[in-house]
Formats: C-alpha cells, structure tokens, sequence
C-alpha cells in the first residue's frame, strides 16, 4: 500500500489513542468512583451503589441549586448570545464602511482568558469604587446604580450578563463565516421574486445557517454546563449560594475531601452533555438545507 495513504491512518489512530487515554477513560474511572465512599478521610474504598446520585438528586444540600443554577445560566446565555450574535452577524455581512473594525472590536473580548475577564470585571463592578456606579453617578443616574455581585437578586444576573458580553463575538465569528459561505445565487433569486430583507432573511439565510447554527448553540451548551472561570473569578459562587454552578460545587467538593460527591456531580453532567449534544444535534439539523 502507498505510504502517503497509509500516513493518515497513522494520525487517525494516534488522536483516537490520546482522546481515548485523556478524555474517554478518565471519564469512566469518574463514573465508576461515583459509585463508591472515595474521600480523603478513609484510605478504603466501598462501593456504595447508587447512594451518591440520589443524594445529589435529593431534596437536601445544594446540589438542586447547583443543578438549576446550571441550566439557567446555559439557557439565558445560549439564547442571549446567539440572538445577539446572530443581529451582529447579518449586520455586519453586508458591505457596510468600517465593517472589519467592528468585527475586530465585537471579536476582542473573546479573545481574553475567563480569569482575566472575571477579575477586571470584579473591579468594574465594585459597588463603590466600580467604573459603572461611578460613571452613573457622574451623568446623574446615581437610582441605577446596584451591588452588582452582592445583591443576592442580581448577582447571577450580573454573571450571564459578563459572559454574554465576552461571548457574542466568536458566536458571531462562526456565523459571519456561515453567511458568507451562502451562494448569492440564493439572494437574487429571492429578489427577483420580490422578496423584501426580512423575506430573504427568513427564507434563505436562516436554511442556509441551520447547519452552523446547530454547532454554535451546541458548542454554546456545552460551554454554559461546563462554566466553572467566570463564576469562580467573580463571586466564587457567592453571595451565600446564589451564583453556584455544577463545577464550583465539584470544585468545594474536591477541596473537603469529599472526592466520591465530587465525581459523581462531574459524572451526572458527563453523561448529561453526551445526550444532549447528541438530541440537539439532531434536531437542529433535522431537514436542513443541503446544496
């Protein structure tokens, strides 16, 4: 056989070994120790059975708050940022003066770790000292201004809010690049026809952008259920417990010793990503346009 058809194979099966060794069976070790009494205060391993998800599923404790907490936050930021990247998108896909600028612009925040983001905002979000109070109070709007990370109404709020603001460029991005991938074609037959612009948005644009729309609003769940950075970097999942997440949770889990509760809140959103994508992915592209 060719050597140069050989090759790809080499690094096909290379990637599958290295997911398999760092993503695939590190999972299931974590599904198995769920099922287990593992912690830092015993150097004997029990198998408890299903004791663990039933806790974690209960009544009792915070893993219910870290469980809603979790998809509010995934549903309010995936609609958010798709909405609004989805506006920027078409926005900027036309010929417009300046367009490249205010992609760039939109784009930045992306760009900056989560960490960094977090920790700048925690200083523009001071109550006191913040940028915005004080930029409220000198244009005469001191009724608007807010705790924004201490208000137990508003912090969660306030969390979507920098999230949503660092994310709508690259969900832009990657629909910027889909529209601009659509055949003209498609737009002048829709003129001929007498389409107006909400026509032709509707009905050639949207078909045509299920396919990536799919991937983005997948990618956009499963970024929103995996979101540890940003709540960590602005409240640590203060005040009290209004802005815990499934992963800080996992993360003050590990830090007590508690390693089996840990695993098994890591092992219920594992297993819950992996049906998700996969019903969404379906949906989303169900009937989709192919050229």
């Amino acid at each position: 056989m060719n050597k140069a058809k050989i090759y790809p194979w080499y690094f096909a099966a290379g990637s599958v070994l290295i997911y398999t060794l760092l993503s695939v069976i590190p999972g299931i070790m974590g599904i198995c120790y769920s099922f287990t009494d593992w912690s830092a205060y015993s150097k004997e391993l029990h198998f408890v059975g299903f004791k663990n998800f039933l806790e974690v599923f209960s009544s009792k404790g915070q893993y219910l708050t870290y469980i809603t907490n979790t998809l509010l936050f995934t549903f309010v930021t995936v609609i958010m940022k798709t909405g609004l990247g989805l506006l920027f998108a078409v926005a900027l896909s036309r010929d417009i003066k300046g367009k490249n600028f205010h992609r760039a612009v939109l784009y930045l925040p992306s760009v900056l770790p989560i960490l960094v983001t977090g920790l700048t905002f925690t200083s523009i979000l001071n109550p006191k000292i913040g940028f915005l109070n004080t930029f409220l109070r000198a244009v005469g709007l001191e009724s608007l201004t807010q705790k924004w990370l201490v208000d137990p109404k508003i912090a969660f709020f306030s969390v979507m809010g920098v999230d949503i603001w660092r994310g709508v460029g690259y969900i832009m991005t990657l629909l910027i690049a889909g529209i601009l991938a659509i055949p003209n074609i498609y737009y002048e037959a829709a003129a001929i026809d007498g389409a107006n612009a909400w026509q032709r948005f509707r009905f050639v644009t949207l078909p045509m952008l299920r396919q990536t729309l799919a991937v983005t609003i997948v990618l956009n769940v499963i970024y929103g259920l995996k979101i540890f950075d940003m709540v960590y970097a602005l409240t640590n999942g203060g005040p009290g417990h209004r802005t815990e997440v499934l992963y800080t949770g996992v993360f003050k889990m590990m830090s007590k010793g508690l390693y089996a509760e840990g695993t098994t809140i890591s092992s219920v959103l594992f297993i819950f990503m992996i049906f998700l994508g996969y019903f969404m992915v379906k949906i989303l592209t169900k009937d989709e346009v192919v050229e």
